[in-house]
């Protein structure tokens, strides 16, 4: 394998995926983009909701001791690192989506599911609406320069969301590095897109988890 392939997010997953990359004989370039942090919340009366929506692990790890109050509630989670999250903790987790937030807020409304609770990030998709009855921000990503980002020449970047797509275009452009000379793998079409054009090639696969990701980012750097 002659290609590095960058990861982009933030810890701690950025070193699982990292891990799991030359686990498989890889090349892993470690440069998260975003660091997370908790954001203060409250919430008063929980009795109105009747299911959890998750779209990210990171609800989970900065959610804090507020989240204890949720636990009845079953749990949509969007990917299996949220899901598996959120059963951690101690929830009960009752579908869990591959193809984003939206499509699982449909799976939610189809399992009679009314007046969801969504616990998210500053920065998010999903927003008030439907049976989505109130959203919280529970976290936070910001923004960090990345180390070295000469290193993302000629790689393979994972863009595992539609900030980091654009943040990645940013650092580039900035360090005076080809796009052409870098192939993107993507969790969505809306990635690809925030990342603009001219890029080697831009790959988003058919199923969107880490491992389908890995897979596909692999192939492109044999």
């Amino acid at each position: 394998m002659s290609r590095g392939i960058a990861v982009l997010r933030p810890e701690p997953g950025n070193c699982v995926t990292a891990a799991a990359i030359e686990a498989r004989g890889g090349i892993a370039i470690r440069m998260p983009l975003f660091e997370v942090h908790p954001e203060p919340w409250i919430l008063g009366h929980t009795e109105k909701f009747d299911a959890l929506i998750l779209t990210s692990a990171n609800a989970i790890r900065h959610g804090g001791p507020g989240l204890a109050a949720f636990r009845r509630l079953p749990v949509y989670a969007v990917g299996a690192p949220t899901a598996e999250a959120a059963r951690q903790a101690g929830f009960d987790v009752a579908c869990v989506g591959t193809d984003g937030a939206e499509a699982l807020v449909a799976r939610a409304g189809a399992a009679r599911i009314r007046s969801a609770l969504h616990l998210a990030g500053r920065e998010r998709m999903l927003e008030e609406g439907g049976i989505v009855a109130q959203v919280i921000t529970v976290y936070a990503s910001e923004p960090i320069a990345p180390r070295d980002p000469a290193h993302l020449a000629g790689s393979v970047a994972l863009v595992q969301s539609a900030r980091a797509g654009a943040r990645l275009a940013e650092i580039v452009d900035a360090a005076g590095l080809a796009r052409s000379g870098i192939a993107l793998v993507a969790v969505s079409a809306r990635a690809t897109e925030a990342a603009g054009g001219g890029w080697e090639q831009r790959v988003v696969p058919d199923d969107v988890d880490s491992e389908a990701l890995i897979d596909a980012a692999i192939a492109l750097a044999d």
